[in-house]
């Protein structure tokens, strides 16, 4: 998608603070933190949200949540919350999905 951000970050063509990058996943410092440790986890196949995921996902939603926790060990993380936001009402502002790691506190429930 040319003028998603998020394909851009993954291209290249915008500059972006990564933590982890392969053919399939980037993970990126979120330019407006709500923790000390917030992450974005961005799949690189564009996806509009979470809900236009279907079967033929499976193995790459998987695998983002394999890369979350690796990424929350290496960076020490007891306790991390792992959260996507799907539709503008539930929060969502770019839509290509991702998935938000946080830590570096303690969270409550309800979240929200």
């Amino acid at each position: 998608m040319e003028n998603c951000l998020f394909c851009r970050i993954a291209a290249g063509e915008i500059e972006s603070n990564k933590v982890y990058e392969d053919e399939r996943v980037l993970a990126i410092h979120d330019i407006n933190p709500v923790a000390p440790v917030h992450i974005l986890l961005i799949p690189k196949e564009h996806i509009s949200s979470l809900h236009e995921v279907d079967e033929s996902h499976t193995e790459l939603m998987g695998y983002v949540q394999v890369i979350a926790a690796r990424l929350a060990r290496e960076l020490g993380l007891e306790g991390f919350r792992v959260v996507n936001n799907s539709g503008a009402t539930a929060g969502q502002s770019v839509f290509h999905i991702h998935y938000h790691l946080l830590g570096g506190r303690d969270f409550r429930w309800p979240p929200g």
